[in-house]
This record gives structure tokens, sequence and C-alpha cells, in this order.
């Protein structure tokens, strides 16, 4: 059996740029070893493929954040630290110290209250 061939490169395309981006862009293709007319097929063609490349690249960062979710959830009750046991002789002695401040005994330290001190 045979090969089918390729579809036939019959149509064309006219773009219009700067002559210096044109030169450019022509020593590139050479320096490359390829046509100018394959350099731009190659565009042409990455750029249809370009959706599904896009939806790729989206579902692997959202694949990445649901691990960094996963990894996370994991991870931060282990980092998660009991603060220290409450000491009921500080809180004593806190409250103590906040009403010989608090003067007029309303709960609340006014400024010319806390210059006292």
């Amino acid at each position: 059996m045979h090969e089918p061939k390729p579809p036939k490169k019959s149509e064309s395309l006219e773009i219009r740029i700067p002559y210096a981006a044109k030169i450019a862009f022509m020593d590139r293709c050479q320096r490359e070893g390829r046509t100018a007319s394959e350099a731009v097929r190659a565009f042409i063609d990455r750029q249809i493929e370009a959706p599904a490349a896009s939806s790729r690249r989206r579902w692997r960062i959202a694949a990445g954040a649901m691990i960094a979710a996963a990894l996370g959830a994991v991870a931060l009750p282990s980092l998660a630290r009991p603060g220290p046991a409450p000491d009921p002789s500080r809180d004593l002695l806190r409250r103590v110290a906040f009403a010989r401040m608090d003067a007029n005994h309303d709960g609340v330290l006014s400024l010319e209250e806390y210059r006292r001190r």
C-alpha cells in the first residue's frame, strides 16, 4: 500500500511588516536552514494546536493546585502547636495590676489613669 500524499500547499498569505523585520526574519530562517514559508507554516500549526496545549497547561496548573492544597491540609495540623497552658497565677497578677491602674473602676483605662501608674 502507498501512503497518502500530504495536502498541497496551494494557498498564500500576504502580510505587511517593516523591511528591517523582514530582513532579520529571513536571516534567522537562513541560519536555521529553513525557508520563511516553513517557519510561518510551523507558527500557524502551533497556533491551531494552541487551544489543546492551553487546556493541558490549565489542567496541569489545576492539578498542581489540588496537590498543594492536599499537602497543605495534611501538613497544617502537624505545624499547629497548642499555646501554653494558661497560668492562673499570672492571670490573677494581671487583674490585680489592672484594678490598681483603673482608678474609677469602670473597666477601661483612660490615658490619665495609664499615665499615673
